[in-house]
């Protein structure tokens, strides 16, 4: 990246996140070793539970901590599920060298350091792991508070002590990642293709430099339609702004592996902004994104909803201000779908009902879904303040949802209050484009962008999904781990623009992403298969959840 062109102010901000991109994506990859050899032991414990020492793998029984960076040496052991401060108790098929994993500040073992800071957990400190020498034969092990038995080694294998520098796992809140935690996966990770597609250099991508953001793809018949944000950006300037000069382009394919680009539905300015707030001298359409398709049955044509922003060169975020337009297909029916539109004017904006925590970037994304004769609507917000006094720039970290009501899909939407908003049950501070949808039980899912473990955050970087049945009150978030069947082409997850049931019974998703090494931010798909005993489950939940919440 050349950074010549770029104010002082946006290269001092982009100091920090290229060195969080650098540790993110394994700085400390020339120090580290090769893996140790494994031994062979058969877990005596009644009610414990082998697990991968591994990304994703979750250490204890009823717990959310996930290891999210881990030192080759020991990467890939098979280590026990344990409750807190339960003994473990193992026959040990070979001479052994068992190896616990201690979060810095827990007691030691009585045996050797030999990874210092050797694998991140959230939501716990540097997890130091110890060497303790076993005979072969049955020994039980005490691990005492958060103490965890990682995996064994062989006893010749010769374990030198090193620093691993892996990170502080208190810098992550605790997730849960769907088919590693002890609750049944909603979602089975089917596969899909191993790279994406869409990609610089393809038909269609021409003049688009910074590749795709989040939209929508919907599926009538057998031909799918998406409506991807183009990072079109403008020759001469620096990635950073390819999200300004933005399109909304369409995209259709039969199979959502190869698409043909059709045409594009809006175009931005690029313009920036004269002034610092939220002035009508500065063009509100210097940025267009998130066209999200939605059919109405009521009018019997296609409504679209996208976001329009004020852009500003060097003030954090650089999109500001964001406004939600609505717009109609000309041409009634599905078929209508390929536009063109006409604009209906602007649903939601920022304004004296705005909430604090909406923030700076002001209405940065709309979804709209029918519940019961009302209409809801998903609505985001990010670089909140703290009160108003902080406006316009004092801004704070937060990428927040909250809830919208109307009578109808035109409007007028009105917020709801802030007993209600933001919607933070999900993630406590990370929900992004949110897309809503019904499962077959009726239950409502929200697929959304779980947030980046890079540019300073440390985040799920997967997508993930969250459950309702009232469409209302919306259950933790639970993310799809798509990179254990599908070749990790991306090194940032970003937004999902689908979740499309298939004749199979396999749903359908389509998602945007980025690979560091490139400006050009592809779009990848992965198929799914819904576990119907789970979603009954599921049901039952909220159902004993809603009663007993009426109870009180």
């Amino acid at each position: 990246m050349n950074f010549h062109h770029l104010p002082l102010s946006s290269f001092q901000k982009l100091i920090p996140l290229c060195c969080a991109l650098f540790v993110a994506q394994g700085a400390f990859a020339q120090t580290d070793s090769t893996a140790w050899e494994s031994a062979t032991f058969d877990l005596k414990t009644k009610g414990a539970m082998p697990f991968t020492t591994a990304d994703l793998g979750h250490p204890f029984v009823g717990e959310k901590n996930c290891i999210v960076r881990i030192a080759p040496e020991i990467d890939g052991l098979t280590g026990i599920r344990l409750q807190d401060a339960q003994p473990v108790k193992v026959r040990f098929r070979e001479a052994a060298q068992a190896l616990i994993g201690v979060p810095q500040g827990e007691p030691a073992v009585n045996g050797k350091k030999i990874l210092t800071r050797g694998l991140t957990v959230t939501g716990l400190p540097p997890v130091d792991v110890y060497a303790v020498p076993y005979a072969k034969g049955t020994h039980t092990i005490d691990l005492d508070g958060k103490q965890m038995f990682l995996g064994a080694v062989k006893a010749s294998e010769t374990l030198t002590p090193r620093d691993a520098h892996r990170l502080d796992g208190r810098e992550w809140d605790t997730y849960i990642v769907e088919g590693f935690s002890d609750e049944k996966a909603l979602f089975e990770i089917m596969g899909g293709p191993d790279e994406p597609v869409i990609d610089e250099g393809m038909p269609g991508t021409e003049g688009i430099q910074g590749g795709f953001e989040g939209g929508r793809c919907v599926k009538i018949g057998d031909t799918y339609h998406m409506f991807p944000t183009e990072r079109a950006g403008q020759k001469g300037i620096e990635p950073y702004y390819d999200r300004v000069k933005t399109k909304i382009g369409y995209w259709t394919s039969k199979d959502a592996k190869t698409w043909t680009r059709q045409s594009a539905i809006y175009e931005a300015s690029g313009t920036y902004a004269v002034t610092e707030d939220d002035n009508p001298i500065n063009d509100r359409r210097g940025a267009i994104w998130s066209y999200m398709p939605v059919f109405s049955e009521t009018h019997n044509r296609w409504y679209g909803f996208y976001l329009a922003y004020t852009v500003h060169f060097e003030i954090a975020p650089n999109h500001s201000f964001g406004r939600i337009w609505r717009t109609e297909s000309t041409q009634e029916g599905e078929e209508g779908i390929a536009g063109p539109y006409q604009d209906q004017g602007i649903v939601m904006e920022p304004g004296l009902d705005s909430q604090p925590w909406e923030g700076r970037q002001g209405v940065d994304s709309f979804f709209p879904y029918q519940v019961g004769d009302k209409w809801l609507a998903f609505y985001g917000g990010a670089y909140p303040f703290a009160s108003w006094d902080d406006y316009p720039k004092n801004t704070g970290k937060g990428w927040y949802v909250g809830l919208a009501e109307a009578d109808s899909l035109e409007g007028p939407w009105t917020r709801l209050d802030t007993t209600v908003n933001p919607v933070t049950s999900m993630h406590p501070w990370f929900i992004e484009n949110p897309i809503v949808s019904q499962l077959p039980n009726d239950l409502y899912i929200a697929i959304f962008d779980g947030g980046p473990d890079a540019w300073g955050h440390h985040l799920p970087n997967m997508m993930g999904y969250s459950l309702s049945k009232d469409g209302y009150h919306w259950t933790e978030a639970h993310y799809f781990p798509i990179r254990t069947k599908v070749k990790k082409w991306w090194d940032i997850m970003r937004t999902p623009l689908c979740l499309i049931p298939e004749d199979d019974g396999t749903y359908t998703m389509v998602y945007a992403a980025i690979d560091a090494k490139k400006r050009f931010h592809p779009m990848g798909m992965v198929k799914l298969k819904l576990n119907q005993d789970v979603l009954a489950e599921k049901l039952q939940e909220l159902t004993n959840a809603e009663a007993a919440l009426e109870a009180k």
